[in-house]
């Protein structure tokens, strides 16, 4: 299969700290959620990442279907 796109996003200090990408156009602290025993706090957590890529991945498989279906 032909390679379509490929990225990097490099993290730092695992649950505890940063995750961005090297062209810095995305950048998001990571802290772990306190029903995990973390601190929690204002930045995202690596089962929010996951899902909100996740989620976006399969809205847009859902949009292709629906978009061959009206024609």
């Amino acid at each position: 299969m032909k390679k379509l796109y490929e990225t990097t996003v490099i993290n730092t200090g695992g649950r505890k700290g940063e995750v961005h990408s090297p062209d810095n156009i995305f950048f998001q602290d990571i802290v772990s959620p306190k029903e995990l025993g973390g601190e929690g706090g204002s930045g995202s957590n690596p089962e929010q990442l996951f899902a909100a890529g996740y989620s976006a991945c399969f809205n847009s498989a859902l949009e292709l279907v629906m978009s061959k279906q009206k024609n």
